[in-house]
């Protein structure tokens, strides 16, 4: 790597605008250099508001010492459009791959904390050629306990937060109550306290924060963690040991990094630990190496086939069997197109494809079955995200196997979908109906499943 350029003092950079689809996604720039870091706030924010706060304006320009610093706000955040309904960790990190692409970046490490690395994680798993490096800080795995996960806050405490939530936020009393919980010695600091609860205001309206915190509740990484195959470094206070060794011991290689103990939640409003950050930050990417082309990503697959083929060839004749196909195929086809789903294979009477994201997969698998009955064609589709080993640009290994056996289970015209794509679609407003536990031929254990409906 080439030396990198120290920033020097600087004005407010100009805020631009990126398109994810018809979302505007605010983000600046900061600094130059030979590497490019992706800043996500781990809560929430607002680039504009974050330039009046001397601390957090030490923490940002730290990270640009590194090279050029890319800091956005989340879609539904700050300067960012909102939208309706709850951002998925996907879309969230298609708007990540846009700001990259908005400024020619085709590599960057990505930085977040807490619930932001839920989506820093999941893109480095799906997209590890333009991940040179991964950052997390106090990471954060899902938002409900499990007997390996204990640390996160039980449905009862959701239910809590969540009214609260949707009936006090923005109002100055509750804001200066989470201060109080999350920086307890900087809610003695006035000053401190005014620009925190006006960046706050500012980052999320009362119905978006609502739906900030249920996504926040309802997602998980849990199964993504080991398909991360880029450098990882995991930095995390002194008390909150349990969950960084829980992704320290999932992510392969990881490097782990205890912070001191802070006065607060915030590592840049406490001198030790932001400095402490900011060391571990500067060796990581410092001794980072130009990455070889990856032989293992993150997708999500979708199996489909026709119900009864047997039997309806039978009775069509070839002609008729060899027409029904036909049009069978431009149906998915086309509807792969739209969902920027990627055909594998085909086999006769069925498609094989992979997906960058399994809301996508799920929208377009029922659109599939919806099209296809139309013109009289019943199917069936089982969709999996998994770890797949690339083989000549195709998916391959165990996670394509249990693909294909969720969807040897569904019925007619019926979409099922295993436990970690309903983890993964939180919030994207999908409907999945619990389908049961089943065996799956030829996969160890049983295996969880759920009924997409229209």
């Amino acid at each position: 790597m080439r030396p990198r350029r120290k920033l020097a003092e600087m004005d407010v950079p100009e805020v631009h605008y990126a398109r994810s689809g018809g979302v505007a996604i605010a983000y600046q720039v900061i600094g130059e250099g030979p590497v490019d870091l992706v800043f996500v706030r781990g809560f929430t924010g607002d680039v504009l508001s974050t330039w009046e706060q001397p601390l957090l304006v030490r923490h940002v320009l730290g990270l640009a010492a590194n090279g050029r610093l890319l800091m956005l706000d989340k879609r539904g955040t700050g300067l960012s459009d909102r939208v309706a309904g709850v951002p998925t960790l996907e879309t969230r990190t298609d708007d990540v791959r846009a700001v990259m692409d908005a400024v020619g970046s085709e590599q960057a490490v990505l930085f977040s904390g807490q619930e932001g690395t839920r989506m820093t994680t999941l893109f480095a798993a799906t997209y590890p050629e333009r991940t040179s490096g991964l950052i997390l800080l106090d990471p954060s795995a899902k938002g409900l306990p499990t007997p390996d996960y204990p640390w996160a806050p039980t449905e009862g405490e959701w239910a809590v937060t969540l009214r609260d939530v949707r009936e006090h936020w923005g109002q100055r009393d509750y804001l200066m109550g989470l201060i109080r919980t999350l920086a307890p010695a900087m809610a003695g600091d006035a000053a401190f306290c005014d620009w925190l609860v006006t960046h706050l205001r500012r980052s999320l309206s009362p119905g978006a924060a609502a739906a900030f915190f249920r996504m926040m509740m309802e997602a998980d990484v849990s199964d993504v963690l080991p398909a991360v195959r880029v450098p990882t470094l995991i930095l995390f206070p002194t008390p909150d040991r349990g969950p960084a060794e829980y992704f320290s011991r999932r992510i392969p290689h990881a490097e782990l990094v205890e912070l001191p103990e802070m006065r607060g939640d915030f590592t840049w409003s406490d001198d030790d630990s932001h400095e402490r950050t900011m060391t571990a930050i500067r060796d990581f990417v410092g001794g980072l190496h130009p990455s070889r082309e990856p032989d293992r990503i993150l997708a999500t697959l979708l199996f489909t086939d026709i119900v009864g083929s047997t039997q309806t060839q039978a009775g069509l004749g070839d002609r008729g069997w060899k027409e029904l196909v036909q049009r069978h195929n431009a149906v998915v086809r086309d509807l792969l197109g739209r969902h920027r789903g990627i055909e594998q294979d085909t086999a006769g009477d069925g498609f094989y494809a992979r997906f960058d994201g399994p809301a996508r997969a799920v929208g377009c698998a029922l659109e599939i079955v919806r099209s296809l009955d139309d013109i009289g064609i019943e199917v069936r589709a089982g969709i999996h995200t998994g770890e797949c080993e690339l083989v000549d640009g195709k998916c391959a290994g165990l996670s394509v196997s249990i693909g294909a056996r969720v969807a040897s289970k569904a019925g007619p015209s019926e979409v099922l979908v295993s436990q970690t794509v309903k983890d993964l679609v939180a919030g994207s407003g999908l409907t999945l109906e619990d389908a049961g536990e089943h065996e799956l031929k030829g996969v160890p254990d049983r295996w969880h499943l759920y009924r997409a409906v229209a």
